[in-house]
């Protein structure tokens, strides 16, 4: 499910962060129907891409795991579901690499989750061979689409989007005391965009302290623990968290005692975490402004038209590259048919060499290089268009003509 199939309550409730990916990739690799897996789980999204031999019994063990992992009904989780399959699977992917599918179209961010994504799912061995193919193209694909065209200029990240639409709430941020909560990848991108916008007062909270201390010494900030909270909020004016802890950190009781020291002066609060990192009610509090994901998709569409001009070429960039993503798939399908064929020839050659060894007693060395070397290019070119003809036609009925005749033909089994 993703941002335009589900709201934001229900995101949250399947998300899956942190050490938890671990444990979600093994109890959906050990169903009954799915031998590999990676999981994608944003802000935006949590997706999961199964290799399976059975479309439906793949789908319906995915289903019972996050019905298990939210607590969630079947009832309650199937309308904000989506599933796709074969060619259809292969362009979503391609898509979200790219940041056609994203809230924030063309956001750059998207591409590094799948990354990071791709790399757990390997580390834990749940994504295998195919997995690992169709994962190295799509990350080909998302940088294509941002080397080949503009869909990432302007906002294109959703960091980049929280202090765009803080600004356009209240102006300028350069003299505001801006907090951020969380020094992750988000965070980073948020520190960096207000860096970029002037802004003189930022501050960099986070559990690790050394981790924030990195990231406050490259954009300026200073530094606080997550322990301060309560003194942190009662001195900002504007607060973006992204902390991905799972559970609110922020509630209504904090902001109500520090609205109580501020005299309810205004803060803005922009809480773009899944799970949300702040109590819904926070947005009750006398003064306080709260923004979400959905506050933020909402202003984000604003900007998507300008850039759908580019989208419709990174569509047709994702249309060469399922294609060759397939032909790829193909090739690898007629490799072990190929190999054989090669192996077949070789023995025939070697054969013939050993028969006349006698005769070619007399060559010198060099000669005798030369009639290796000849026959091999004699084989390899005689192999050649069989071996494209079967790549070409690889899953195809034609292909399956092909390589019966060969196997006929070459006596391989």
């Amino acid at each position: 499910m993703n941002h335009k199939s589900a709201p934001i309550d229900v995101i949250e409730r399947v998300a899956i962060t942190g050490e938890a990916m671990t444990k979600a990739l093994h109890g959906i690799v050990t169903r009954d129907n799915v031998r590999e897996t990676v999981v994608l789980s944003t802000c935006n999204r949590t997706e999961v891409y199964v290799v399976a031999e059975k479309f439906h019994g793949a789908f319906a063990d995915v289903r019972d795991f996050f019905c298990e992992q939210s607590g969630l009904s079947v009832d309650e989780l199937l309308p904000h579901f989506y599933s796709q399959h074969d060619d259809a699977a292969v362009t979503h992917l391609f898509e979200v690499a790219s940041g056609l599918d994203s809230a924030v179209l063309g956001e750059t961010e998207i591409l590094g989750q799948v990354k990071d994504a791709w790399e757990i799912a390997r580390t834990e061995a749940t994504a295998r061979t195919s997995l690992n193919l169709l994962f190295r193209h799509a990350l080909e694909v998302g940088k294509r689409a941002r080397n080949e065209t503009s869909i990432s200029k302007s906002t294109a990240s959703v960091s980049h989007a929280a202090v765009e639409m803080a600004t356009d709430i209240l102006g300028s941020l350069s003299d505001r005391r801006v907090l951020v909560i969380g020094a992750g990848d988000m965070g980073a991108g948020i520190a960096r965009a207000l860096a970029n916008a002037g802004s003189r007062s930022v501050t960099v909270m986070n559990r690790s302290r050394e981790r924030a201390e990195l990231l406050a010494t490259t954009v300026g900030a200073t530094v606080s623990h997550i322990n301060e909270l309560d003194a942190a909020l009662a001195q900002a004016d504007v607060v973006l968290t992204c902390t991905g802890s799972g559970e609110a950190i922020i509630s209504i009781s904090q902001v109500q005692n520090a609205q109580s020291i501020r005299k309810n002066a205004p803060l803005l609060i922009v809480d773009i975490a899944v799970p949300r990192d702040v109590e819904h009610a926070v947005g009750e509090v006398a003064g306080v402004t709260l923004r979400d994901l959905h506050d933020l998709r909402d202003w984000a569409q604003a900007g998507i038209d300008a850039r759908q001009q580019e989208a419709e070429e990174v569509r047709r960039i994702v249309g060469e590259e399922v294609e060759r993503f397939n032909q790829e798939v193909k090739s690898r399908q007629a490799a072990p048919l190929v190999a054989e064929l090669h192996e077949r020839a070789e023995s025939i050659r070697r054969a013939e060499i050993d028969r006349y060894a006698a005769r070619l007693a007399a060559l010198t060395p060099e000669q005798r290089e030369a009639v290796e070397a000849m026959s091999k290019s004699v084989v390899a070119k005689l192999l050649h268009s069989p071996s494209v003809q079967l790549k070409n036609n690889a899953g195809t009925p034609q292909g399956e003509r092909i390589a019966a005749a060969l196997r006929d033909l070459f006596e391989i089994e």
